[in-house]
């Protein structure tokens, strides 16, 4: 009984635990673009090594604190949640929107979108942006994503430019059927 205790209190749901990964290795770096971004801090300076952020490295907005973040990826993925950080908490993002598989998106396409246009509408907290806590999304609107599109609205101070210092998608990979049947004819061999 204590055995079975112990292997319960073990299991946890953490995301590892549900085969949720890092979406960034399933980058196209080909078709990554951002809107607004500083020539000098830009999208791929915090996403091209295809694992979250760790150096000195920031993206940051140039005329005004709008970013609008194009990010393709290589295959089809279900996205669960997403993690934006930011230490500078004044330029840290608050409200974001989100939008799937819209090959050219532009402001003008999303800013006044409201849901269900746009497949979620999110006002970030300081301690999660500070933290780069995980922000749970609406994961039936996110089942079959080619590109994922955020759009910073505004920051949590008002300010000129918007900096985020990492950020990260988690999910699954979208698994094939035709890579399924070739799974199940080598196992039959």
């Amino acid at each position: 009984m204590e055995n079975l205790i112990k292997t319960l209190a073990g299991s946890s749901t953490s995301a590892k635990d549900q085969g949720d990964v890092s979406l960034l290795q399933f980058l196209d770096l080909q078709q990554l673009d951002c809107l607004n971004e500083s020539a000098e801090h830009n999208l791929k300076s915090i996403v091209s090594s295809k694992k979250i952020n760790t150096s000195d490295s920031f993206l940051e907005s140039d005329a005004d604190e709008q970013l609008l973040l194009n990010i393709a990826f290589n295959q089809s993925v279900r996205v669960k949640s997403i993690i934006i950080k930011s230490t500078n908490i004044a330029r840290a993002p608050k409200k974001i929107k989100l939008a799937v598989n819209r090959p050219s998106l532009g402001f003008d396409d999303i800013i006044d979108a409201e849901e269900p246009a746009v497949a979620q509408v999110l006002e970030l907290d300081q301690e999660t942006v500070k933290e780069g806590h995980p922000i749970s999304l609406r994961f039936v609107r996110f089942q079959s994503v080619n590109s994922l599109h955020i759009l910073i609205v505004s920051n949590h101070g008002d300010e000129d430019e918007t900096k985020i210092n990492a950020i990260d998608i988690i999910g699954v990979p979208v698994e094939t059927t035709k890579d399924l049947i070739g799974l199940t004819q080598q196992q039959e061999k």
